[in-house]
């Protein structure tokens, strides 16, 4: 396998320096993390898992005019992207209370909300990634009021297309995480969505059961993480064949 620099290493995934210029590569890591890296563990085969159902989600968006970083798959575990600058804010939207907002604001779980909210999260590791406001956002540069506009704009419309989409396949898209970047082109910039959109920052139920189809399993020690992942996989019709198969990581240059 070609050896490639590695530029940067997350909780769920490695990013090498792309064949071409303005390209990244992004391996799908099989590593969990919860409550901010405090509970660590592996879920066999997610990032095969995570690699296909990003891949389809982003195509799916890219086919309805959702501007995204993603180019290809490259196999089981990688995709090329484009290289993009990463805004430090993660962008929630919640269509049915859970996780923080049940407990931050006292509402029981799965109580469906008047309307989607959106919430902004500054990305920080060392801070916990703290919720934050638009102005918080706008005072200190981290995105232009326009920026959030596009965001804003661009995070309903993929609610609304991923609500359809998974609700015709028995599942209920109750809160996910986006994140966006400036894409670089000809001199001109746009905001595109970046990184992923898999179980790992989604919260999927089954429509009829409530029966949770995402990290919330590994996060509440749910078990049959695995089964989950491989559901909404199953149900999008995007099952690997052969089943979940590994593939060697890249060669890291040193």
């Amino acid at each position: 396998m070609a050896r490639r620099r590695q530029i940067y290493e997350g909780k769920a995934k490695i990013l090498f320096e792309g064949p071409e210029p303005g390209t990244i590569v992004q391996y799908f890591k099989d590593d969990a993390t919860a409550f901010n890296a405090q509970k660590k563990g592996i879920i066999t085969g997610k990032g095969v898992l995570n690699n296909r159902i990003s891949e389809y989600l982003m195509v799916r968006l890219g086919e309805i005019g959702i501007p995204t970083h993603f180019i290809r798959r490259l196999n089981m575990r990688e995709q090329l992207v484009r290289e993009v600058e990463i805004i430090p804010l993660e962008v929630v939207v919640r269509n049915v209370a859970a996780g923080s907002m049940a407990t931050r604001l006292g509402i029981a779980e799965g109580t469906r909300l008047p309307r989607s909210i959106i919430e902004y999260y500054y990305k920080n590791d060392a801070l916990q990634d703290p919720m934050v406001s638009e102005e918080h956002i706008t005072a200190f540069g981290w995105a232009a009021t326009h920026d959030l506009d596009d965001m804003v704009q661009l995070a309903l419309r993929v609610n609304d297309f991923l609500t359809g989409l998974l609700l015709g396949v028995g599942i209920t898209l109750v809160d996910f995480k986006l994140e966006f970047g400036r894409l670089y082109e000809n001199d001109e910039m746009r905001i595109v969505l970046a990184d992923e959109i898999s179980p790992d920052n989604c919260r999927l139920w089954d429509s009829k059961t409530g029966e949770k189809m995402d990290k919330d399993r590994f996060r509440r020690d749910l078990g049959k993480v695995e089964e989950g992942y491989q559901e909404v996989a199953r149900r999008l019709g995007i099952l690997p064949e052969a089943g979940i198969r590994d593939v060697k990581g890249p060669e890291q240059m040193q």
